[in-house]
């Protein structure tokens, strides 16, 4: 009896199914490497950075430009005493006007009106600019004593009617006021260019000057200026 049950004991542990062997597992398919991929990606990184500098570089990329210290009417002109140089971010796509173009660009007239503390452009400047619509071109012939010292391109001006007709207008009127503003021929007009600009500083001799003003009062100023009875105060800018 006693052999029976070791033998049958024995038979049911050979009946377990036996473990494999880790010899006998199979084996794992090596990993797919992608270099392209690799390299791309790389590639991809380097060129971020360098747009990324070139943008800091370019940002920081300043030039010399001119600025307008203060207005500049129609017809007139750049000049030392109503600009300035100054830095800004350089952008391609607006024509400032550079430190080396302003000696050229003080021979060129403004076809609108520039504000003071603007940057101006290229486009604000002809050669010859167009009269702007409603004014004239009038040209006066004054002597010393009808004029200012400084007189210049791009002034402010009123034109006053002085001489015998003035003083008889002056002695005709009984209120004061009245005799003043009846001597006034024109409250504002802008000074176009002085002809012996650079001697405009020496208040001798006499001087041509154009004037651009309303075309209504053209053709009073051209009477007065022909019987020489015309003087020019200088005014503030409007």
């Amino acid at each position: 009896m006693k052999i029976q049950e070791r033998t049958g004991a024995g038979a049911g542990r050979s009946a377990a199914p036996a473990q494999p062997s880790v010899g006998d597992r199979l084996p794992s398919p090596p990993r797919e490497r992608k270099p392209a991929l690799a390299a791309l990606a790389v590639l991809l990184v380097l060129l971020g950075a360098l747009g990324a500098t070139m943008l800091v570089l370019r940002v920081g990329e300043r030039v010399e430009v001119v600025k307008v210290t203060k207005d500049i009417p129609p017809g007139g002109k750049i000049t030392d005493q109503n600009s300035t140089i100054v830095m800004v971010a350089d952008d391609p796509g607006i024509h400032y006007i550079k430190e080396s173009q302003l000696k050229t660009i003080q021979t060129y007239q403004a076809v609108t009106m520039i504000p003071g503390g603007s940057l101006p452009v290229g486009e604000m400047f002809a050669k010859e600019p167009k009269m702007p619509a409603g004014k004239a071109s009038v040209g006066v012939a004054l002597k010393e004593g009808q004029y200012y010292a400084d007189i210049k391109g791009g002034d402010t001006v009123a034109a006053y009617r002085v001489g015998s007709r003035g003083a008889d207008s002056s002695d005709s009127d009984q209120d004061s006021s009245s005799s003043s503003s009846g001597n006034a021929l024109i409250a504002t007009a802008s000074v176009e260019n002085v002809k012996g600009d650079g001697d405009a500083t020496v208040s001798t001799g006499s001087k041509s000057i154009t004037l651009l003003v309303d075309e209504a009062d053209a053709a009073a100023l051209a009477s007065a200026s022909s019987a020489g009875e015309v003087a020019l105060v200088r005014v503030p800018g409007k």
